[in-house]
């Protein structure tokens, strides 16, 4: 399904939030009340101890092809709650006008095949009235995106912390598409290291430090320091043309364009941002520098240099030519929000790199976004029916062909489907999905029916680095990358 319209408000993420936390499922339906009237079991609270564990990790596997890390296709449960604007219209209203990712036969083919649940319960109607509290789970074969296989580098641990060097590429936490292709599942799965707490986010492009918390006493002794503004940031980065020897000041405010597509502008009526600047070196062409970010907006490292005519060498955002001749510099863009947006990913369409802008085509095809997500670094909020993304920070992800041309993702199709055939599962019902059979084409899935070119490794790299992180009692630094040597060469 797609995000909901603007004015729907949000629907609720089906990953757990970055600290692992979980929804739970309600209790199986046990009676009906009297005269026939559905009855719906009071929801479950949340057990705040819930972290991702061996079940979760056991969902799937990976493997190493071309310099890129792949999780194997997976079935995997998305569940979620009723809104309270769902509550008084059917299942199968609520599927044609927020979630239009995928046509109604999809839906009635899913429930068909016993994919769709309520209640624990499976969807035989989709005419069904929804009602407060009621419980929904939706079953899909899960794909997720490739990333870089360099490996995740433990820079220090000890009883209260572990500090990582992540590559680029790779999301902090669940979000989107990414699941066991983050940080936290494989810290969990390779590095034994769970329940861990995030303390800061990096942009999924963004590589370098990384820190997390082992308890949640550690973690609110921070996050302490981050609201007294104890704590320094330093990032390296390699920018187009010869940046000024002298320091320099950005104060421009920044907005957010598209939570979806992971867009942010200068713009007066944006939050106030603040970041120094310090010229490092320079080969002829482009230069190294140091950045020191005062404040912790979205992209405002990336926006910033964009701004001043700098922005980084590789960015697939803000050094694109959808930004206009002047590639966004003083602000100068000459398109509206919604002409840029088409125009960035037009151009990435067009050189087959929606993979690494990181949406796919039915995230672009959905009912619209929340203006409201205010969440930061990589974080990306999806929808709780079938997954699709709208990323907060840059992160997002697939380049795909478009799925209207799938043959399976026509009404006709699927709706002559053969109603009797066994659509069966790889996993179970309970939402443990297994690796079993991954290698089979799941005949729902229009992503088993979708070629795609998978990015290079090199297109995973973007040269912005967290080269150091340093508290009132802690600091800890990562090398310097090979990109930001002086005497490097493109």
């Amino acid at each position: 399904m797609a995000e909901p319209g603007p004015g729907t408000g949000r629907a609720r993420e089906e990953e757990p939030d970055p600290a692992g936390k979980e929804e739970a499922a309600p209790a199986p339906k046990k009676r009906r009340l009297a005269g026939g009237e559905r009855y719906v079991p009071p929801p479950r609270k949340l057990n705040p101890g819930v972290s991702f564990g061996a079940e979760h990790f056991a969902e799937t596997s990976y493997y190493f092809e071309g310099g890129l890390r792949k999780v194997r296709p997976y079935y995997f449960d998305f569940r979620t709650y009723c809104k309270g604007r769902w509550v008084g219209r059917s299942l199968l209203h609520v599927f044609g006008t927020e979630f239009r990712a995928q046509p109604l036969s999809y839906y009635r083919a899913a429930a068909r095949a016993g994919r769709l649940r309520l209640n624990e319960e499976p969807v035989r109607d989709l005419d069904i009235v929804l009602k407060n509290n009621d419980f929904l789970r939706n079953t899909v074969h899960r794909h997720e995106p490739p990333v870089t296989a360099q490996p995740i580098r433990i820079l220090a641990e000890d009883e209260d912390v572990v500090v990582v060097d992540k590559p680029s590429s790779l999301p902090v936490h669940p979000c989107g598409r990414f699941r066991h292709n983050t940080v936290i599942f494989i810290l969990g799965k390779e590095h034994g290291l769970r329940e861990l707490h995030t303390l800061h986010r990096l942009d999924r492009m963004t590589s370098g430090v990384l820190m997390f918390a082992k308890t949640a006493a550690v973690s609110k002794r921070i996050d302490e320091q981050v609201r007294q503004r104890q704590l320094e940031k330093e990032y390296v980065c390699r920018v187009v043309g010869e940046f000024p020897e002298h320091e320099v000041l950005c104060e421009e405010p920044i907005l957010v364009v598209s939570y979806k597509v992971g867009v942010c502008r200068v713009d007066a009526k944006g939050k106030p941002c603040q970041t120094l600047f310090q010229r490092l070196s320079y080969n002829g062409s482009s230069s190294v520098v140091r950045c020191l970010p005062r404040t912790g907006r979205t992209h405002q490292i990336r926006v910033h240099l964009q701004f001043l005519g700098h922005p980084i060498l590789n960015d697939p955002i803000y050094n694109m030519e959808a930004w206009g001749p002047d590639r966004g510099k003083g602000g100068r863009i000459g398109k509206t929000d919604e002409e840029l947006l088409k125009a960035l990913v037009e151009e990435h369409r067009s050189k087959q790199s929606l993979e690494v802008l990181g949406i796919g085509e039915e995230d672009l095809n959905s009912a619209g976004e929340s203006k409201d997500c205010g969440n930061s670094g990589d974080c990306t909020k999806s929808d709780p029916v079938n997954g699709s993304s709208c990323p907060a920070e840059d992160e997002k992800d697939p380049e795909r062909n478009d799925v209207a041309a799938c043959p399976l993702n026509s009404d006709s199709n699927l709706e002559t489907l053969d109603k009797d055939k066994e659509l069966s599962l790889c996993g179970n019902q309970d939402g443990q999905a297994g690796e079993k059979g991954w290698e089979e084409k799941d005949p729902l899935c229009v992503e088993c029916r979708t070629s795609r070119r998978d990015p290079s490794p090199k297109e995973l790299v973007m040269f912005l680095h967290a080269l150091r992180y340093k508290g009132a009692d802690f600091e800890y630094c990562s090398s310097m990358p090979e990109w930001a040597m002086e005497d490097w060469q493109e």
